[in-house]
């Protein structure tokens, strides 16, 4: 056996090594240039196979006929850029006359057996040109954040999509959302790392947890204010409604319409307040709706004030900066009058696995079928896979980076020095144990001031 031969054994068998056992280092090593060469070289026949060719114009078969010449082949779409990715490859498309987004679409599977690639989606980035992103390998399976990310106030990297790209919570465009998800579903991970990631801005983080603080209350060190009741959750969410009509107040105040303002420059929001007029935005956590919604009374005074609270800053608090992100198991009609009206509001839509279909009805039914097929199909042993979609209809299977409570505690306590000084809220502030009582394992291993 020559030398030459034994190197080429050895090459592929740490191939197959790397892609049983490391896939990504798979594609970064020999994956891409593979993939690169099988989707160029096959990429004319592939498109004419999945029906995305057009015939040839007039024009050409004219000429055709005029020089004798053999009679033009069908066109596939255009390549206008082709570009390697840590997860795959991206192509952007030009489309021919005739075709459209939605035939690129619907041959999403085709063209993943046919390139022999793990996942293919597309969207459209404008008139005529389409995006497809195809994945080498399952990046759900083990979620990889990549180093450099978009850190822009209230946007939020929160979990990795299934075509490499990375998912965040943007707060400015979509101020509230939903997150849904059955027990052991992955649903306080994804919470620990919206937390995480929010806890080195400038945002007054507000939680209420009625589960007896087990979710949020290890976190309170960069929490404002903490609710662990009913009662206790009724005078907060008062609180935030009296912060929201007094931040209405100074924008009011604020607005700037005389003649010689710039249209662009007239406030609206807080966000068009100049920065040292601007006030904390505010991010409000409610880790199970169920807890505020449902009473045993049939008019329950308590329960009728909660979700009015709710309702009113779900409908009002965008330009006042407060944001509202829900979280439970169910969110139907049944929790009584009024959470229907909640839940039009909450644009964003997240959806961990359920036990129903009428769950992921909750979250999906009145935005796309399809994503609602996609969270009943999401399988009990991949926790923290999720469907992501919002009011536009188009949907993401993603996956949070597992992040456990101690690390999650951990990041609020190195943070907790940016928690803002709210008057409004000062009665709700946690109660954080003194160095004189018993350590509390999960908020006293780092001090505060780290």
């Amino acid at each position: 056996m020559t030398a030459f031969t034994v190197a080429l054994v050895l090459v592929v068998a740490a191939a197959g090594l790397l892609q049983w056992r490391r896939p990504a280092w798979y594609w970064l090593t020999f994956g891409v240039t593979l993939a690169a060469l099988r989707v160029l070289v096959r990429y004319a026949s592939v498109m004419d196979a999945c029906g995305l060719t057009v015939p040839p114009s007039r024009w050409r078969l004219a000429l055709a006929r005029v020089t004798n010449r053999p009679m033009p082949d069908s066109r596939p779409p255009r390549i206008l850029r082709f570009r390697p990715t840590r997860t795959g490859l991206v192509l952007r498309l030009g489309l021919r006359p005739g075709q459209d987004a939605f035939d690129v679409a619907a041959a999403s599977d085709r063209l993943r057996h046919s390139f022999s690639m793990y996942g293919v989606t597309s969207r459209e980035v404008r008139s005529g040109v389409v995006e497809v992103r195809m994945t080498g390998y399952d990046v759900l399976k083990r979620v990889q954040m990549p180093t450099k990310l978009d850190m822009r106030p209230m946007l939020v990297p929160v979990a990795l999509r299934e075509d490499g790209s990375v998912h965040y919570r943007d707060y400015r465009a979509v101020p509230h959302a939903l997150t849904l998800g059955a027990t052991e579903s992955g649903k306080s991970v994804y919470q620990r790392n919206l937390v995480a990631g929010l806890a080195p801005m400038n945002v007054a983080l507000v939680g209420i947890d009625c589960k007896q603080g087990v979710e949020l209350f290890p976190l309170a060190r960069r929490f404002s204010a903490l609710a662990d009741n009913p009662d206790t959750a009724a005078e907060l969410l008062d609180a935030l409604v009296s912060r929201m009509e007094a931040v209405y107040q100074l924008i009011r105040a604020e607005q700037r319409i005389t003649a010689d303002v710039a249209d662009a420059e007239i406030a609206a929001d807080i966000w068009d307040l100049p920065e040292h007029l601007r006030p904390v935005p505010v991010v409000v956590l409610v880790d199970e709706v169920a807890e505020l919604a449902l009473s045993t009374k049939k008019n329950d005074p308590r329960r009728d004030r909660i979700i009015k609270a709710l309702v009113r800053l779900a409908q009002l608090g965008r330009a006042a900066g407060i944001y509202l992100e829900i979280c439970g198991q169910r969110f139907g009609s049944e929790l009584g009058d009024g959470i229907t009206m909640l839940r039009a509001q909450l644009t964003g839509r997240t959806a961990h696995r359920v036990n129903d279909e009428a769950s992921a009805k909750m979250a999906f039914g009145d935005i796309s079928t399809d994503a609602v097929l996609a969270a009943i199909q999401i399988p009990a042993e991949l926790r923290g896979v999720a469907v992501a979609g919002d009011s536009t209809g188009g949907w993401h299977r993603i996956r949070a980076p597992h992040t456990s409570l101690r690390q999650a505690v951990n990041t609020c306590n190195r943070h907790a020095h940016l928690v803002p000084d709210l008057p409004e809220l000062a009665p709700f502030r946690p109660e954080l144990p003194g160095a004189s009582e018993a350590p509390v394992p999960l908020s006293e291993t780092i001090p505060a001031t780290v």
